[in-house]
């Protein structure tokens, strides 16, 4: 099977925002207690963090992780995480049937987010509390001193304020699950007023305000044209999430999800505009996709903890581990942010530690790299640059609800300071090569640096804590320069990334 890829020089998509690469921890599982904060653990530092998580995340360098929550913070007191530690609250957490220590707050995650080079990104409650708690948590955070939240912060140990100029309204306000759920009307006019008390200390505060929690909801997708017609003039983002499942084990149709994706980005864009010129406005909101991955390997399982009759302290749950067919997936969905970047400028993978992760952990033991974690990882690393718009040919095959898609999935990304192009590319063909033709206009000639490329026949196999580099990316094959052309074969159910260096 013959394709062909065209792209130019000039012919761009967006410039990548870096936030792209962003990721997710909230209070939940194993993701911070014996995730991130093991005090105790051999590798554990004097403030209690895992050095060698510390290590994996600094390999994967997100540039944000959103916090604390996900469901956790609609129920959450961001007070109880506050000073000293021994007189800190246990509470029921009622998100994950849990409890919760409140070891790790506020500052704590701030000196983690230190130690690994990562801007916060932090969510409001505004499912059973609202505007007042929300500026306070505001005031503690970013005013210098002066004020009784800030001079808190100082007694607590903190001079400096941590400057966080990323705030969620809020966390999937839209899902009856949502302790605090409100219809679209109710948390339009909620997340204006609170966006307009955020924005009264700092206007140049980056807001973002709940879309979907995916897009099979009902409400969808005229929840975000009501949330957006309430709070568009206030907020500067609309998020997004969407969670990917192979229950049926149909992996042409898992492969496919990106696609749906696609649409769903597609979708919203469109809403927004729609608001746009509904309001005459010359403001511009973008889509924050702040949760996404693949989550349904455990699911089964944690129903015993979720529907229990125990409250267990950062029990084991959605401790997917991931196979080598969510590698590609994982390959097919970042792709699609970097075809999307003019309109997703935000992405958070959910989660980053033990809970769906690309890191894994064990409680006293060792950490390893699942599947996901190189895709994400080659993205994060060579993912930074204008985004190309590509012209593909490839062959396609049917699959229900979303017609044809082709086997190929390719994205390619130019970082004109490095004089580089990255392409990210996978074959979802089951059982053919695909060969690969690649014209790569505007450029007067292209060397290629580097190729990896993950290609293992067993879909299922993963990584564990006793093989932890069973699956990992292999010194690619098979393809070759001819002037200003990238030439070769790809082979079935294989991802690949692709570094040229190329003169103007």
């Amino acid at each position: 099977m013959h394709t062909r890829v065209t792209l130019h020089r000039d012919f761009v998509i967006s410039e990548i925002d870096e936030r792209l690469y962003g990721a997710f921890l909230e209070h939940m599982g194993r993701a911070i207690y014996s995730g991130i904060y093991e005090p105790g653990h051999p590798e554990a530092n004097d403030d209690g963090f895992r050095r060698d998580v510390l290590d994996m995340v600094k390999e994967l360098a997100p540039p944000i992780v959103r916090y604390p929550g996900g469901n956790f913070v609609s129920a959450y007191n961001w007070e109880d995480g506050i000073g000293p530690r021994e007189e800190r609250p246990v509470r029921l957490d009622l998100a994950w049937h849990s409890r919760e220590s409140n070891q790790v707050g506020i500052h704590e995650f701030a000196d983690w987010c230190e130690l690994a080079g990562i801007d916060m990104m932090l969510a409001v409650n505004l499912g059973s509390r609202g505007i007042d708690a929300a500026r306070n948590f505001l005031e503690y955070v970013n005013h210098p001193e002066g004020s009784a939240w800030s001079d808190l912060r100082i007694r607590n140990g903190r001079q400096a304020p941590w400057n966080v100029k990323l705030w969620c309204l809020g966390n999937e306000m839209d899902g009856p699950w949502q302790v605090g759920h409100k219809n679209a009307d109710e948390y339009g006019h909620l997340a204006n007023e609170t966006g307009k008390a955020l924005k009264a200390y700092d206007s140049s505060l980056e807001l973002v305000a709940c879309g979907s929690s995916n897009p099979d909801m009902a409400s969808y997708p005229e929840w975000e044209a009501t949330v957006l017609d309430h709070c568009y003039e206030t907020v500067d983002y609309i998020s997004l999430h969407m969670y990917f499942t192979n229950y049926a084990d149909d992996l042409g149709s898992y492969l496919a999800l990106s696609e749906k994706l696609d649409r769903y980005i597609g979708s919203i864009a469109g809403v927004i505009d729609y608001i746009k010129a509904k309001k005459r406005s010359t403001k511009d909101v973008h889509i924050c996709f702040d949760e996404w991955n693949v989550w349904y390997h455990s699911t089964e399982r944690d129903k015993r903890i979720l529907q229990g009759n125990d409250w267990p302290f950062a029990p084991a749950i959605l401790e997917d581990a991931y196979n080598v067919e969510d590698a590609l997936l994982i390959g097919c969905v970042l792709n699609t942010f970097i075809r999307r970047s003019d309109r997703v400028r935000i992405a958070c993978i959910a989660q980053l530690v033990n809970v769906i992760a690309p890191i894994m952990t064990e409680s006293g033991g060792s950490a390893w790299r699942q599947t996901i974690f190189y895709p994400l990882y080659f993205a994060s690393r060579f993912g930074r640059g204008k985004a190309l718009r590509l012209a593909v040919d490839s062959p396609t095959y049917p699959v229900n609800e979303l017609g044809d898609v082709p086997y190929l999935d390719v994205s390619a990304v130019h970082d004109e300071a490095q004089g580089t192009i990255a392409l990210f590319i996978v074959n979802r063909h089951p059982s053919d090569s695909l060969e690969f033709d690649v014209d790569l206009g505007g450029f007067t000639s292209c060397r290629l640096i580097e190729h990896q490329s993950i290609d293992y026949p067993d879909m299922k196999a993963a990584n564990t804590a006793e093989q932890p580099g069973h699956i990992q990316p292999t010194p690619g094959q098979g393809l070759t320069v001819d002037g200003s052309a990238l030439k070769g074969a790809l082979t079935p159910l294989s991802y690949h990334m692709v570094r040229l260096e190329v003169a103007e």
